[in-house]
């Protein structure tokens, strides 16, 4: 256990713990403590006591003393150096021109540091600002953004209930509030009527919310399927509060009767919304097919008769039909013989082309190895061996005559 004190800075803020150390201090008194801001002065919210050591946030830090009426004194010398300070920067956010609002201005207690609390709609870049001013001051300038809840609760004001903000008033921190609070409790879901002045959802949502959820793990939902003492019926609606419920008969009542929650019983609880949806598509599938085999004609189908001129048996029957004669031979279990197909003509390999040895030769004179100009083969002959362009041109542009299939020259 460690013996400390509890200190807050601003009316409706948060409390922090302190050392007393061997001093005495009562709930209401002023004192200087020290912080990670520097000195500063508050009011002791209280006094003396002893708290579990898992709830006292080291380090903890110490008080230095409780203060004395020079102490006062000092403080409403601040006060006034915090409105000159406040025109200052107003001034210079002015000519800088920043989208930027300034809310308030804190002076610590020894006058180390000021402190400009501002909002904005996004980023600032306020760099320029913090040079002017600390050329003005001669100290350190901290400019610290703020919200919109933050805001609310510096200004001030009155809510929709006609009584002061709750934050300006008593509570020390925002506690996180969700639109599913205002569904559980019943409320309307429109945005005006669910919103404080600072255009969040009103912090007293949160005040009753654990009320109801206790009230929910007893109560049937909506459109449950409940047992009552005049039959089973679907729940249409619930009032927590008082405990009383309006189910729906399956018995073919048309109103809703009213039920406490004592003398009902749950049979099956509602819907979820993924089960809602597929019981809808099968709906409208079967909707779908009871149209398509409605718009369908029905196809009738009747039985004709074949026509029979001929005769008929004393029975009425038509005569057995004759059997086909066959004239051709049968084989020795008296089965018709299969007429042989005339075998293909077996097809005959073509005859292989017989190498002309005057075309080898040909091509040994027209490989180059023969020319007269020597000189010029070598000299445009390629590295492999092969013909080379200018022989080519040589053949074509006339100087060989060219040869017949023998291997004779063409006159």
């Amino acid at each position: 256990m460690t013996n400390v004190i509890s200190v807050r800075f601003k009316p409706g803020g948060k409390a922090y713990y302190f050392d007393p150390r061997d001093l005495t201090i009562k709930k209401g008194e002023y004192v200087l403590v020290e912080t990670s801001r520097g000195t500063e002065f508050g009011e002791v919210a209280e006094g003396n006591q002893s708290v579990d050591d898992r709830f006292v946030v080291a380090p903890l830090r110490p008080v230095i003393r409780i203060m004395t009426n020079d102490d006062f004194k000092i403080v409403e010398a601040n006060r006034q150096k915090q409105k000159r300070a406040w025109e200052v920067c107003q001034r210079k956010i002015n000519e800088h021109k920043l989208d930027m609002r300034i809310m308030e201005v804190e002076y610590t207690f020894d006058g180390s540091k000021i402190v400009f609390y501002f909002t904005a709609d996004g980023r600032v870049d306020f760099r320029e600002l913090v040079r002017d001013l600390a050329g003005i001051f001669k100290t350190r300038i901290e400019l610290r953004q703020v919200g919109v809840r933050d805001e609310a609760k510096m200004l001030g004001g009155l809510g929709i209930c006609g009584r002061p903000f709750c934050c300006a008033s008593f509570l020390d921190d925002f506690a996180p509030v969700s639109i599913k609070m205002a569904k559980e409790q019943g409320l309307s879901l429109n945005p005006t009527k669910i919103s404080g002045t600072c255009g969040r959802l009103m912090c007293c949502l949160k005040y009753e919310q654990e009320a109801y959820e206790d009230l929910l793990k007893n109560t049937p939902r909506l459109e449950s399927t409940v047992q009552t003492p005049q039959g089973p019926g679907t729940v249409v609606d619930v009032n927590l509060l008082r405990g009383k419920l309006k189910v729906l008969s399956e018995n073919g009542d048309a109103a809703p009767k009213d039920f406490t929650v004592e003398e009902i019983s749950l049979l099956r609880p509602p819907k979820t919304k993924r089960e809602k949806a597929e019981a809808a598509e099968l709906e409208a599938a079967e909707g779908n097919a009871i149209i398509e085999q409605e718009e369908k004609p029905h196809r009738t189908f009747e039985r004709r008769e074949r026509k029979f001129d001929g005769e008929r048996s004393e029975n009425g029957q038509r005569p057995p039909r004759p059997e086909r004669k066959f004239d051709g031979e049968r084989s020795e279990n008296g089965q018709r013989q299969r007429f042989d197909r005339k075998p293909r003509p077996e097809k005959q390999e073509k005859p292989e082309k017989q190498e002309n040895p005057n075309a080898v030769s040909q091509t040994n004179e027209n490989s180059g190895e023969n020319h007269p100009n020597k000189e010029h083969n070598h000299q445009h002959r390629g590295h492999r061996g092969g013909r080379s362009r200018f022989h080519h041109k040589n053949n074509e542009s006339g100087d060989q005559k060219p040869q017949n299939q023998n291997g004779e020259q063409k006159q």
